[in-house]
Parts: structure tokens; sequence; C-alpha cells
């Protein structure tokens, strides 16, 4: 689908938060990422290699590319170390939020309305906490969403309010991955165009922007531990 990014404050506020070690490490990164021009999206904390500290973050208008990511990373390393968020050794990776993204803040439901959605909430609505189906918009502090898994003699429609919610996230499809890479596609021939201005206009510095790359960019902290 074709995003559209209305103005949006950053000091929009997350809507669904983490708990226990990476609500910690949240409150400690979203200061460094605001100050940076980023919004903090969401924090995981896991026991891939060890321990994994990921955190996706992106711009107000929803772009993150790799340059992004490693500006991040090297902000907040030496700020890790000080505070030292996580018990043990960890590899800190920064990265986009991805295609099947979580969503966060209200703007995030508006903005990618008629996408599928997965939604697990904290407070069960109607005896439920799973719901999955086309998100169709927000009303007041909740979102809407068309239900594809409501059994016989449930609603089709379901309004769920946001911050009542313990994960919300966009379902990977093949049309978001068609779209994705149509974008980047334009995105690297606008850049071709731009460098072969540049060469055009005779010697001088000039460098092809990066386009979207779903992996996440390792952290300055990963490598630090590794060689403990």
């Amino acid at each position: 689908m074709t995003e559209a990014y209305p103005s949006q404050s950053d000091s929009e506020p997350r809507l669904i938060v983490e708990q226990g070690v990476a609500a910690r490490v949240a409150a400690i990164a979203e200061p460094v990422l605001t100050g940076l021009g980023f919004r903090l999206v969401r924090v995981k904390v896991s026991r891939v290699d060890g321990c994994t500290v990921q955190i996706m973050a992106e711009r107000p208008d929803g772009t993150m590319v790799v340059d992004d990511c490693e500006a991040v990373s090297r902000a907040l390393s030496p700020v890790f170390d000080d505070t030292d968020p996580v018990a043990q050794a960890y590899r800190l990776e920064i990265s986009s939020p991805g295609l099947d993204r979580p969503l966060v803040r209200r703007s995030d439901f508006e903005r990618y309305a008629g996408n599928r959605v997965r939604i697990e909430m904290a407070v069960a609505v109607a005896g439920r906490k799973r719901f999955r189906g086309l998100l169709t918009g927000v009303d007041g502090n909740a979102a809407r969403v068309q239900r594809e898994d409501a059994a016989a003699g449930e609603p089709a429609e379901a309004l769920l309010t946001i911050d009542e919610m313990a994960d919300a996230r966009i379902v990977l499809s093949n049309e978001l991955i068609a779209n994705s890479l149509r974008r980047g596609k334009q995105d690297a021939e606008r850049a071709e165009r731009a460098e072969d201005q540049t060469k055009r206009k005779g010697p001088g510095k000039y460098r092809r922007s990066k386009g979207f790359q779903p992996q996440p960019a390792q952290g300055r902290r990963a490598a630090h531990q590794e060689g403990e």
C-alpha cells in the first residue's frame, strides 16, 4: 500500500511500552534518540547469542537507513557503558522497524490503516486477548480491526484500546515486500540521477544515498563485549 506520512510531533508518546529490563533500556535510550532527531519504536531484550538488546528507531517520517543505525549505535554505546542497564554481557543491535513493524503510537495506527495486523491485548476484550485482521483506522484512543479470526457468533469488527495492548504489529505480506522493492528501486534510480548531475557539474564531493536495508546494524557495544 502507499504510505502517507502525516505531520506528527516528535514528542508524541508511545502508548505500547516495554516492561522490566527492556523498560530500563528504553528510559535511557529514548532521550538520546530524541536528541539525535529519531523516535524510539520498541526495545526487545532476548537470549539470542547469549543476550541481545535490540533497539528499533526511526525518523519522524518513518525512515531509517543504515547510516542512521550507525549514528545511533555510536551515540548509545558509551551511554550504556556508563549506565549499565543490563546485568550481563550483551549484543547491541540498532535497526529500522522493518516491514512487519510494531505499532506503538496512535499515529502509527492512522498511518498504516489498510494493512493486516496482529494484536495481543494486555487486557482481554470479550474474553479474548489475540486479534488478527485488517486495520481500518482509529476511533478516539482505539484501533478498528476488521477481524479475520472471528468465530461464529462473534462480531466481525473489534474496537481495541491502544494503551491496553501488549503488542501490535503489521503482518508481512507479498504486497508489502513488492512495494518495498519498488520503492528501493525508485530510490536507487533517483540517487543515480543525482550522481550523474553532480558529475556533469564538474569535480566535487558527492555520495550515493543508501536505500532501505532490513538487516540491523551491529552496535559497538557488541564488539566491546565480544572482546572481553
